[in-house]
């Protein structure tokens, strides 16, 4: 695993919908997170991934009725300040104060939906006993792997990775660069970006992945190429197979987003997934 493996695997988890900060008003306070509600009826907790804001999920919204929506916005993604998120750890911090909300908010195991970096935070909620059902869309347990690597053999290498991105003239214009060129990414802190990215390398919730107790279903993206498509889902297989009867539902052709690249057949999914038990 080299630094430029490493910068195009960046880019692929930079992805995500766009949404003007501030077009809901925010029932909760925190210098971590912004929540925002839509809809009515039960409840469900949407959280986007890496740079992305809230409107990832505008057509999910838009496209399924009957549900009270939470969506979840990172500070320092896609536009909102940085605040507590501006140095140090982020994605601990950050799931337990998505948890504060569930808790403040008097959500009881609400479903909760996570795409990439939100899958992660999603499971990392899910193991805190907090989740009704659970779904993550197109994320791996580890991190790492989703650019091919592990959690061990990774973080020396995100450290580094972080340092250059943050801490030389070249590394922050690269990663300005890339945030500029990703869909709902403008507007992200740089330096929030280098230590998310930094925290999901080091992540590996596969040895915990038993403990899971609510439904869970992994949707994955695969692209036109039948070969690859069956390798990405072996490993999306091998990945999961601790998690007692987790549903895998390949989605595709899709790059990485899935409900923007593939919308009518994602919302079936999802629609079919919050249905009651």
């Amino acid at each position: 695993m080299n630094r430029r493996t490493m910068l195009q695997g960046a880019a692929l988890l930079l992805a995500g919908g766009a949404l003007a900060p501030g077009a809901w008003a925010a029932p909760f306070a925190s210098r971590r997170i912004a929540v925002t509600t839509r809809g009515a009826g039960r409840d469900v907790v949407l959280i986007a991934g890496l740079a992305s804001g809230p409107g990832l999920w505008n057509g999910v919204v838009g496209a399924l009725s009957g549900y009270r929506w939470h969506l979840v916005h990172i500070r320092g993604f896609a536009g909102l300040p940085a605040e507590a998120n501006a140095s140090g750890p982020l994605v601990q911090p950050v799931a337990d104060e998505i948890a504060r909300y569930i808790a403040a908010a008097g959500l009881e195991r609400p479903a909760i939906v996570g795409h990439s970096m939100g899958g992660t935070l999603a499971m990392m909620l899910g193991l805190k006993g907090l989740a009704g059902r659970l779904m993550v869309v197109d994320m791996l347990p580890e991190g790492a792997a989703m650019v091919g690597g592990t959690a061990q053999g990774m973080g020396f290498l995100a450290d580094q990775l972080g340092q250059y991105f943050t801490g030389t003239k070249a590394g922050r214009a690269y990663l300005a660069q890339m945030l500029a060129e990703m869909p709902g990414a403008r507007g992200s802190d740089p330096d929030v970006i280098a230590n998310a990215l930094r925290d999901l390398a080091n992540v590996d919730l596969g040895p915990q992945l038993a403990r899971l107790a609510p439904p869970m279903e992994v949707v994955y993206a695969v692209g036109s190429d039948a070969a690859q498509a069956s390798d990405i889902g072996r490993t999306f297989r091998a990945a999961y197979a601790a998690k007692r009867g987790v549903r895998l539902v390949p989605v595709g052709p899709s790059g990485h987003v899935v409900m923007a690249d593939q919308p009518a057949r994602f919302n079936a999914i999802l629609g079919d997934f919050l249905k009651p038990i």
